[in-house]
């Protein structure tokens, strides 16, 4: 392959974030370019060998990545791993990630992972349909077909299948798009779980 052809990569040492079987994970990014991270876990990591990562990406290789002070986060696919000695070094390729992510805006707030699923809302005893367009640790952002007034600070129940989510949600707030339909954000009050699986939170960024 050309040099012309090649991803332009960097050597660096930079902390983030990943969120690998249903944990989330600190590493080290060694090299990075415009598809990918050559990354290190760190030694806190849960996972000892390249046994325990086979096994975690066996079951699913797509990973959430988190990487504050190139203020970029989304989804990623692990498609190599290997020990550097004692350590494990991943090879991680960039799927659908977000880029100039506000790093403030994430010390404040869980991240959001974009996931398009259906699920059930009731206002005034009436049943809506929605579609996710996000969901977090605290709450999730819905799109429904109908025009519907709901004032800020109501509270409902919902059910949201994929995630096995269900129980009380506050509406945070309200956006009316221009064909008709309506944009939500909710806030989780009360769920038949303690906590949501498959997402990470990363509102803590890694200390040095």
């Amino acid at each position: 392959m050309s040099e012309e052809k090649r991803s332009y990569r960097t050597n660096l040492t930079s902390r983030g974030l990943i969120y690998m079987g249903g944990e989330e994970l600190q590493i080290i990014v060694k090299n990075l370019s415009i598809t990918g991270v050559m990354a290190e876990l760190e030694d806190s990591s849960s996972l000892k060998d390249i046994k325990d990562v086979f096994q975690v990406i066996k079951a699913t290789p797509v990973i959430d990545i988190y990487l504050p002070e190139m203020r970029l986060a989304g989804d990623a696919e692990v498609v190599r791993a290997e020990m550097d000695g004692e350590n494990i070094v991943l090879f991680i390729e960039f799927k659908d990630i977000s880029y100039e992510v506000d790093n403030v805006l994430y010390k404040r707030k869980a991240y959001r992972k974009n996931i398009a699923g259906r699920g059930q809302i009731v206002f005034d005893g009436v049943k809506y349909k929605f579609n996710t367009e996000n969901v977090s640790v605290d709450g999730l952002m819905i799109h429904l077909k109908e025009k519907i007034e709901v004032e800020k600070g109501v509270k409902t129940i919902f059910d949201f299948k994929q995630l096995a989510l269900r129980g009380v949600i506050k509406v945070v707030w309200v956006d009316h798009c221009d064909d008709g339909s309506t944009l939500m954000g909710l806030q989780y009050e009360h769920l038949e779980k303690d906590h949501v699986s498959g997402i990470p939170a990363f509102t803590s960024l890694p200390s040095d």
